[in-house]
């Protein structure tokens, strides 16, 4: 069994479900799988309430929408760090060592929505900071995509920043340098296959099958450690050799793509834990790697304007169970431990009537409605649900809206199309899987699952072959 010693493997926790697992089950599946570090994309009450006396290093988040009033206001920023940060550290012992400035903020395809706001918002969050006595504990940081540098000659050796961000980067990364504070960078190998269907698909993975890109003499094996070092040389031809890099994502889909797969998944991320485990780092930055997986959960409320496969980033699944075998090093079994004590909904289903043509007029509006309303993004090409037939495609998404909505009976009343079922419709063979939903999570700010969704305007967002 492999027990290894990097600086702690952390990960992403985000929230954007309908049905969340409640803080409690969520903090016990970080302890029972070893996590020693998280990082949240808020600032949750009872979150981080939850992550007190614990132990685990915090990296709280300001959202990209509260740039503008942090950036703007020195008192917003102070009132934010107040309320965020002091409270949590000094009330509920909270172990926080971070504070994400934005997420991503200058992805091309933001077309400049926070090139002015995110500096500002990062030195006043500082300055806060330092107002408060926690500088020394607490540093800033910006989670960035790997977009913001690239490189000049298609080799590591010729990286830079992104012409047209070029000055803003160089600002941000000396602030950094001066606050002592780490650069920190989400990189991803399958974004670049999904994109790129000519990508060499070992060159994602750590086997050591590809074939290696040579940069003068230098050997890369693997695109992350290419990547990485593409940073590292644009830190150096900047002035900044020895700024710390932190790997704020990683990971690999199980779903919603032809390449999203549990065994994608499985081979990408024991692969990335096993580079790591040597502290041997890459050929420019040689030593221990800070980095948090992406992510620990399903979130079947996230947008899936970048493609479905955006849902099912998790290592675990929506309910907290472990998708497929992975030895983070971190447990006496050398593999992921469940989620407890979760709490189901009653055991049934809606379906399709089976009596009902699938030429009726009212299918096809009532399965647009439900998937633009719901989660359709397991049915498609390659995906886990791929291979059901009409009837099963039609019954998958009347059940992800009669799921969500916490099994309401007026939630199965597509036009006399559908039907609630006692019997599990999921095949027998495959993956595929009609999920029932986790009992809504109450919490102090509320309802924490989503209200019932009226049968208002249709949402076409995903067209199934009927």
């Amino acid at each position: 069994m492999m027990l290894w010693s990097v600086s702690g493997i952390g990960v992403n926790w985000g929230t954007q479900a309908s049905h969340p697992l409640p803080p409690d089950t969520m903090v016990r599946l970080l302890r029972d799988n070893g996590f020693q570090r998280v990082k949240l994309f808020d600032a949750d009450y009872d979150t981080l309430k939850t992550l007190g006396k614990t132990g685990i290093e915090v990296m709280v988040g300001i959202p990209n929408d509260m740039l503008a009033i942090v950036g703007g206001s020195m008192k917003a920023a102070e009132k934010w760090v107040a309320k965020n940060v002091t409270q949590h550290i000094t009330s509920n012992n909270v172990n926080i060592r971070y504070v994400a400035v934005g997420n991503e903020p200058f992805l091309e395809t933001y077309n400049g929505s926070y090139l002015g706001i995110t500096f500002p918002a990062l030195r006043n969050i500082q300055s806060a900071l330092v107002k408060a006595g926690h500088n020394n504990q607490v540093k800033v940081t910006v989670p960035l995509n790997a977009d913001v540098y690239e490189s000049t000659n298609g080799s590591p050796s010729g990286g830079d920043f992104r012409a047209d961000i070029h000055n803003i980067m160089l600002t941000i990364v000396n602030f950094l340098s001066l606050s002592a504070a780490p650069f920190t960078v989400n990189i991803y190998p399958f974004i670049s296959l999904y994109s790129d269907p000519n990508f060499p698909v070992e060159y994602a993975f750590f086997d050591g099958n590809a074939s290696p890109v040579s940069d003068g003499g230098t050997l890369y094996y693997n695109m992350f450690d290419a990547n990485l070092d593409t940073l590292a040389h644009a830190l150096q031809k900047n002035g900044f050799a020895d700024l710390p890099i932190i790997v704020g994502e990683i990971g690999w889909p199980t779903d919603g793509d032809r390449n999203a797969n549990t065994e994608y998944a499985r081979r990408f991320n024991q692969g990335f834990m096993s580079h790591i485990s040597g502290g041997r780092g890459t050929p420019m930055r040689p030593g221990p790697i800070d980095a948090y997986l992406f992510s620990l959960i399903d979130e079947d409320s996230k947008s899936i304007a970048p493609g479905n496969f955006e849902r099912h980033w998790g290592i675990f699944t929506f309910d907290g169970q472990a998708k497929y075998p992975l030895n983070l090093g971190t447990t006496n079994s050398g593999a992921l431990i469940s989620a407890k004590g979760v709490q189901y909904l009653e055991r049934k289903w809606c379906v399709m009537k089976p009596s009902v043509r699938l030429d009726d007029p009212q299918v096809e509006p009532s399965v647009s409605f439900a998937c633009g309303s719901a989660d359709c993004t397991c049915l498609g090409y390659g995906t886990s649900c791929g291979n059901l037939d009409a009837w099963g495609n039609i019954s998958y998404a009347f059940n992800s809206y009669f799921q969500k909505n916490n099994q309401r009976e007026d939630a199965c009343k597509f036009p006399n199309v559908s039907m609630i079922t006692k019997a599990d419709p999921s095949p027998t063979d495959g993956n595929c899987k009609f999920n029932i939903m986790i009992q809504p999570y109450y919490g102090s700010a509320g309802w924490y699952a989503q209200k019932p969704l009226g049968l208002t305007s249709v949402l076409l967002i995903f067209s199934l072959v009927l």
